[in-house]
C-alpha cells in the first residue's frame, strides 16, 4: 500500500535524475501531511510503512514541508540521508522557523528553500540553505544574474522549476543553474520529418509483430539473432525479477513458452523503443516505461485489447514525438501501430485516451484531473493510484536493468 504521491524529476545539466520531488495529495499545497493520525486523512497513515526509496528510485527525495511541520518536529520515520527538506511558502521568517531549519539540518537533512516571497527575509536561513528552487515562469529573481550569483557565492546549488521546453533549460543553464525541474527533456528538441535511418528500420518490424494478434516467433527470432546488443538487453528483460523469478531464459523461443505471447510483445517493443531512444535522456524512456505499465494495468481492469497489448503501446509511445523530434502525427506515421493507438496518440478521444490522460494527471500531480478521469473509467481514485505506484516500482527495476547498458546518449556526450 502506498500514499497517494506524485513524483516529479530533478535532473542535472546532463538530463541524468538528481532527485524526485514527492508530492502529497493528502497535505496542503502537496506538502508533508501534517498529522499521520489524522482520521479524514487515512491514506496519510499509509506513508507510515512506506518505503520512499521504492518512489524515488533510490534517488533523493525532495519533500515539502510547512511551517507548522517544521515546528512541530520532522516525523522520525525520515530518513535524513535519502530526504531533503523543502521549506515552502516562507512568507515572514521569524526565529521559531529559523530554529526549526537550524534543527533539521543538526538531525542531518538538507535544506531546500522554494516559492521565495523576500530574498532578504529568505537570507536569514541562509547559514542552514543548501538548495534554492526559483520558479522560472514567474519569478523575477530567477533571470537577475546578481542574485543568482548572491546564492552560488554562498555555495547554495540553485534548481530552476518549470522548465518546459528545451529553450528555457538553455536559457538556464546559461544563467548558472545547477538543477532544472519540468518536463523540458520530453519535449521534441525540434521538429523534423527526417525518415528513421536505415539502422533502426529492423525496429519497424519488431513494433509490427506487437502490433499483430498473431507472432511470428521466427521473424522476431531472425531480426533479433542478427543484433547481438538486441539479444543480450531483451534477456536482461526478461530475467528480470519483476517479470521471471524462477526460470532463467535463455532464448525468445523459451520466453514465449514461459511467459505467453502478449507478455513477450510487451517487452519486443520495450526492447524497440529504448533503442530508438538511444540518443536521448534515460529518464524519457523511464517515463515511458511508467506510462506504459499504468495504461496496461489499467486495460487488465477494463478488460480491453489483451491481443496486441494496446493499453501497454499507447502508453509505451507515448512520448514518441519527442524521442524522434517530431510531431506526433509524423512519427506515428513511419511506425506500425495499431489504429485505436494511433487514435490516442494523436489527441482523439477513447478509452486508451483517458489512461494516458489519467497517467499524465499523477505526473503533474493535478487531482482534479486525477478525479475526473478516474470518474470517466468508474474507478476509485484510491485503486487507480495503488496502480499507478506498482507502475513506477517496474518501472523502476526496468530502468535499473537497462541503465547499466544504456547506449551512452549524444545529451550526456556534448554536456
Amino acid at each position: 500500500m502506498f500514499a497517494f504521491i506524485a513524483r516529479q524529476p530533478i535532473l542535472t545539466g546532463k538530463k541524468e535524475v538528481f532527485a524526485y520531488e514527492l508530492l502529497f495529495r493528502n497535505g496542503v499545497n502537496d506538502c508533508f501531511p501534517e498529522s499521520l493520525d489524522d482520521d479524514a486523512s487515512p491514506s496519510s497513515k499509509e506513508i507510515l510503512k512506506l518505503n520512499l526509496e521504492d518512489i524515488s528510485c533510490q534517488k533523493q527525495a525532495f519533500i515539502n514541508f510547512d511551517k507548522t511541520t517544521l515546528l512541530n518536529g520532522l516525523p522520525e520515520i525520515l530518513d535524513p540521508n535519502n530526504i531533503v527538506v523543502e521549506v515552502d511558502h516562507l512568507g515572514n521568517v521569524d526565529d521559531e522557523l529559523v530554529n526549526s531549519c537550524k534543527r533539521a539540518k543538526d538531525q542531518g537533512f538538507k535544506i531546500a528553500l522554494d516559492h521565495l516571497d523576500d530574498i532578504n527575509q529568505s537570507k536569514l536561513l541562509l547559514p542552514f540553505v543548501d538548495i534554492v528552487k526559483l520558479d522560472v515562469m514567474r519569478h523575477p529573481v530567477a533571470h537577475n544574474g546578481d542574485n543568482i550569483s548572491m546564492w552560488k557565492d554562498n555555495g547554495v546549488k540553485l534548481i530552476a522549476e518549470h522548465v518546459d521546453t528545451p529553450a528555457s533549460f538553455e536559457q538556464c543553464v546559461d544563467l548558472g543553474f545547477d538543477y532544472f525541474q519540468g518536463y523540458f527533456f520530453s519535449r521534441p528538441q525540434a521538429y523534423n520529418k527526417k525518415p528513421l535511418p536505415s539502422s533502426k528500420l529492423s525496429l519497424t518490424s519488431l513494433i509490427s509483430e506487437c502490433n499483430k494478434s498473431s507472432f511470428d516467433v521466427s521473424a522476431v527470432n531472425e531480426i533479433i539473432e542478427k543484433d547481438a546488443g538486441l539479444s543480450y538487453m531483451l534477456l536482461r528483460f526478461i530475467n528480470n525479477p519483476l517479470v521471471n523469478k524462477r526460470h532463467k531464459i535463455t532464448s525468445l523461443k523459451h520466453a514465449l513458452t514461459y511467459m505467453g505471447e502478449v507478455e513477450v510483445k510487451k517487452f519486443i517493443a520495450l526492447l524497440a523503443l529504448a533503442n530508438l531512444a538511444d540518443d536521448k535522456p534515460l529518464e524519457l524512456l523511464h517515463l515511458s516505461l511508467v506510462r506504459a505499465k499504468f495504461c496496461d494495468l489499467l486495460a487488465r481492469e477494463k478488460c480491453v485489447g489483451d491481443n496486441p497489448p494496446l493499453g501497454f503501446l499507447t502508453g509505451l509511445f507515448s512520448l514518441l514525438d519527442a524521442l524522434l523530434d517530431q510531431r506526433m502525427h509524423d512519427a506515428v506515421s513511419q511506425l506500425p501501430i495499431v489504429e485505436e493507438v494511433k487514435h490516442a496518440l494523436c489527441g482523439g478521444q477513447n478509452q486508451l485516451a483517458i489512461y494516458l490522460a489519467l497517467a499524465k494527471a499523477f505526473e503533474s500531480a493535478t487531482w482534479l484531473k486525477v478525479k475526473r478521469a478516474s470518474d470517466m473509467l468508474m474507478m476509485e481514485q484510491a485503486h487507480c493510484h495503488s496502480l499507478f505506484n506498482e507502475a513506477i516500482v517496474w518501472g523502476n527495476s526496468v530502468r535499473q536493468t537497462l541503465s547499466s547498458h544504456f547506449p551512452v546518449t549524444k545529451t550526456r556526450r556534448t554536456s
